[in-house]
């Protein structure tokens, strides 16, 4: 069947129930005073509105995101170059220039070729990497080169050479305290900073001292027969 077109209805004679009623409603206008803004001291619903979703954003922001929107303030470049020297075997060099990471095993190996001392565990724990700073032993790959800054290092090029041999060296080989080598210039190192340390006389004194070098050789009787005759003192037992 063909549509019949629906007669149009009038709204004014619509048929409503007794409850309801039809209102003629002024369209708003954009003069009307309560529309945007305020009126006689009052705010608008919908500035009210705007304002608080505004402010639930400002709260809700991460404060990264405020830090970054804020501008930060110059900072001032920092230099990681220490600007001091250091004695070295009795010769002074400049640390101008060396990194703050870098450490004193590292800066006497790859930077002043004094290759005598040793790498080996690189984590103080074998004494391979043992020198003298001022006087007293210690492991230079825990210790960062500008820790060292106006101090007096000696290493082990530093205590004897080839025909002019410290006492400590020259036992070492009479001993035959030493195998493969590898650890030999700590444990020379460290017997040398023994003669000064207020060490007893037994063996037992003395291994205790020399613990944290390790041979891994196992050539610690000939260190310690090196040691012992180096110090001058007969072994005694170790409860006396």
């Amino acid at each position: 069947m063909p549509d019949v077109p629906k007669p149009q209805q009038d709204l004014n004679h619509t048929d409503l129930n007794d409850d309801q009623h039809l209102l003629d409603l002024e369209p708003l206008s954009e003069t009307d005073g309560l529309s945007e803004t305020t009126f006689a001291g009052r705010v608008s619903r919908r500035t009210f509105l705007s304002g608080l979703g505004a402010a639930g954003l400002v709260a809700g922001a991460s404060p990264l995101s405020i830090a970054a929107a804020t501008p930060a303030a110059p900072i001032a470049e920092e230099t990681s170059a220490a600007t001091s020297s250091v004695v070295i075997n009795g010769k002074s060099y400049d640390l101008t220039g060396v990194e703050t990471r870098v450490t004193l095993l590292d800066l006497l190996r790859e930077r002043l070729y004094l290759t005598g001392t040793k790498k080996g565990c690189d984590h103080g724990q074998c004494g391979a990497c043992t020198v003298h700073v001022d006087g007293r032993r210690v492991n230079s790959c825990l210790t960062l080169a500008v820790m060292v800054a106006g101090k007096e290092v000696t290493t082990i090029e530093g205590i004897g050479q080839p025909g002019n041999l410290h006492a400590m060296q020259a036992a070492f080989i009479e001993h035959d305290g030493y195998q493969c080598g590898y650890c030999t210039s700590g444990q020379i190192m460290s017997a040398v900073a023994l003669l000064k340390e207020p060490i007893g006389p037994s063996d037992e004194d003395v291994k205790s001292a020399m613990s944290g070098n390790i041979c891994r050789c196992g050539a610690y009787p000939n260190i310690l027969a090196a040691v012992k005759q180096v110090r001058g003192h007969a072994s005694t037992p170790a409860n006396a």
